[in-house]
Protein backbone atom coordinates (compact mmCIF):
# COMPACT_ATOMS: atom_id res chain seq x y z
CA UNK A 1 0.00 0.00 0.00
CA UNK A 2 0.99 3.47 -0.60
CA UNK A 3 1.18 6.14 1.97
CA UNK A 4 2.19 9.56 2.16
CA UNK A 5 4.15 10.35 5.20
CA UNK A 6 2.63 13.24 7.53
CA UNK A 7 5.93 13.46 9.61
CA UNK A 8 9.38 12.09 10.03
CA UNK A 9 9.04 7.95 10.58
CA UNK A 10 12.22 6.28 11.56
CA UNK A 11 13.76 3.68 9.35
CA UNK A 12 10.98 4.64 6.99
CA UNK A 13 10.96 8.25 5.55
CA UNK A 14 10.70 12.06 6.08
CA UNK A 15 7.41 14.07 6.12
CA UNK A 16 5.89 14.44 2.51
CA UNK A 17 7.50 10.99 1.21
CA UNK A 18 5.74 8.67 -0.48
CA UNK A 19 6.65 5.07 0.50
CA UNK A 20 5.27 1.60 -0.48
CA UNK A 21 4.52 -0.35 2.61
CA UNK A 22 2.58 -3.41 3.83
CA UNK A 23 -1.36 -2.92 4.38
CA UNK A 24 -1.38 -3.69 7.88
CA UNK A 25 1.53 -1.42 9.32
CA UNK A 26 -0.34 1.41 7.33
CA UNK A 27 -3.72 0.08 8.50
CA UNK A 28 -2.76 -0.63 12.13
CA UNK A 29 0.10 1.74 13.00
CA UNK A 30 0.71 4.88 10.55
CA UNK A 31 -2.56 5.86 9.60
CA UNK A 32 -4.32 6.24 12.94
CA UNK A 33 -1.27 7.76 14.30
CA UNK A 34 -1.76 10.30 11.95
CA UNK A 35 2.19 9.23 10.66
CA UNK A 36 0.44 9.11 6.88
CA UNK A 37 -2.69 9.03 5.14
CA UNK A 38 -3.56 7.05 1.99
CA UNK A 39 -2.00 7.94 -1.14
CA UNK A 40 -4.58 8.38 -3.56
CA UNK A 41 -4.01 10.22 -7.35
CA UNK A 42 -5.61 13.68 -5.96
CA UNK A 43 -3.36 13.48 -2.90
CA UNK A 44 -0.14 12.67 -5.09
CA UNK A 45 -0.83 15.56 -6.97
CA UNK A 46 -1.03 17.85 -3.95
CA UNK A 47 2.27 16.27 -2.80
CA UNK A 48 4.23 17.19 -5.74
CA UNK A 49 2.99 20.74 -6.10
CA UNK A 50 4.07 21.05 -2.45
CA UNK A 51 7.38 19.60 -2.88
CA UNK A 52 8.03 22.24 -5.68
CA UNK A 53 6.97 24.38 -3.81
CA UNK A 54 9.21 24.00 -0.97
CA UNK A 55 12.17 23.44 -3.44
CA UNK A 56 11.58 27.03 -4.80
CA UNK A 57 11.15 28.55 -1.56
CA UNK A 58 14.31 26.53 -0.04
CA UNK A 59 16.39 28.23 -3.60
CA UNK A 60 15.20 31.26 -2.37
CA UNK A 61 16.14 30.80 1.35
CA UNK A 62 19.75 29.95 -0.19
CA UNK A 63 20.06 32.92 -2.36
CA UNK A 64 18.88 35.08 0.80
CA UNK A 65 21.21 33.66 3.21
CA UNK A 66 24.36 33.64 0.35
CA UNK A 67 23.82 37.22 0.22
CA UNK A 68 23.24 37.72 4.56
CA UNK A 69 26.63 35.68 3.76
CA UNK A 70 28.53 38.40 2.00
CA UNK A 71 27.51 40.91 4.25
CA UNK A 72 28.10 39.55 7.53
CA UNK A 73 31.58 38.34 5.99
CA UNK A 74 32.88 41.67 5.61
CA UNK A 75 32.18 43.15 8.75
CA UNK A 76 34.23 43.17 12.07
CA UNK A 77 33.15 43.52 15.80
CA UNK A 78 34.35 44.79 18.61
CA UNK A 79 33.46 43.26 22.25
CA UNK A 80 34.76 45.13 25.29
CA UNK A 81 35.48 42.58 28.24
CA UNK A 82 36.57 43.22 32.00
CA UNK A 83 40.05 41.99 31.73
CA UNK A 84 42.72 40.40 34.75
CA UNK A 85 46.32 39.51 34.82
CA UNK A 86 48.22 38.72 31.64
CA UNK A 87 45.16 39.29 29.30
CA UNK A 88 42.89 36.59 30.77
CA UNK A 89 39.29 38.17 30.61
CA UNK A 90 36.57 37.39 33.46
CA UNK A 91 34.51 35.00 31.98
CA UNK A 92 34.18 34.16 28.76
CA UNK A 93 33.02 36.14 24.90
CA UNK A 94 29.61 34.24 24.65
CA UNK A 95 27.25 33.46 21.40
CA UNK A 96 24.70 35.54 22.94
CA UNK A 97 27.06 38.28 22.70
CA UNK A 98 28.16 38.56 19.24
CA UNK A 99 24.51 37.77 18.21
CA UNK A 100 23.95 41.21 20.33
CA UNK A 101 26.24 43.17 18.48
CA UNK A 102 25.02 41.94 15.31
CA UNK A 103 21.83 43.21 16.30
CA UNK A 104 22.88 46.76 16.85
CA UNK A 105 24.53 46.49 13.81
CA UNK A 106 20.89 45.44 11.75
CA UNK A 107 21.67 41.74 11.66
CA UNK A 108 19.32 39.13 13.18
CA UNK A 109 21.50 36.13 13.80
CA UNK A 110 20.48 33.50 16.25
CA UNK A 111 23.29 32.93 18.95
CA UNK A 112 22.53 29.06 18.35
CA UNK A 113 23.78 29.76 14.69
CA UNK A 114 27.09 30.90 15.80
CA UNK A 115 30.27 28.97 16.51
CA UNK A 116 33.74 28.91 17.53
CA UNK A 117 36.51 26.67 17.55
CA UNK A 118 37.54 27.29 20.97
CA UNK A 119 36.01 29.10 23.80
CA UNK A 120 37.21 32.70 23.70
CA UNK A 121 38.81 33.77 27.33
CA UNK A 122 41.89 36.16 26.08
CA UNK A 123 41.91 39.86 24.14
CA UNK A 124 42.96 39.40 20.50
CA UNK A 125 40.75 38.72 17.24
CA UNK A 126 38.87 35.81 16.66
CA UNK A 127 36.91 34.43 14.00
CA UNK A 128 32.91 32.93 14.40
CA UNK A 129 31.56 30.58 12.46
CA UNK A 130 27.81 31.71 11.58
CA UNK A 131 25.89 28.51 9.87
CA UNK A 132 23.02 30.68 7.72
CA UNK A 133 21.88 27.90 6.06
CA UNK A 134 22.63 24.20 5.86
CA UNK A 135 24.51 24.70 2.68
CA UNK A 136 25.74 28.16 3.60
CA UNK A 137 27.64 29.71 6.50
CA UNK A 138 30.82 32.67 6.88
CA UNK A 139 32.85 33.75 9.41
CA UNK A 140 33.10 36.83 11.35
CA UNK A 141 35.86 38.54 12.45
CA UNK A 142 35.85 39.80 16.24
CA UNK A 143 37.90 41.87 18.03
CA UNK A 144 37.91 41.37 21.63
CA UNK A 145 39.01 44.49 23.61
CA UNK A 146 39.76 45.56 27.40
CA UNK A 147 36.91 48.26 28.85
CA UNK A 148 39.59 50.47 30.05
CA UNK A 149 40.67 50.92 26.13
Amino acid sequence: MKVILRRDVENLGSMGDLVNVKDGYARNFLIPRDLAYYASESAIKKLEGEKRQKLKRLAQEKVNAEQLANKISELQISIQMKVGEEGKLYGSVTSAMISQELAKKGFDIDKRLITFDDTIKTLGVFDAKIKLHPEVSTTLKVWVISEEE
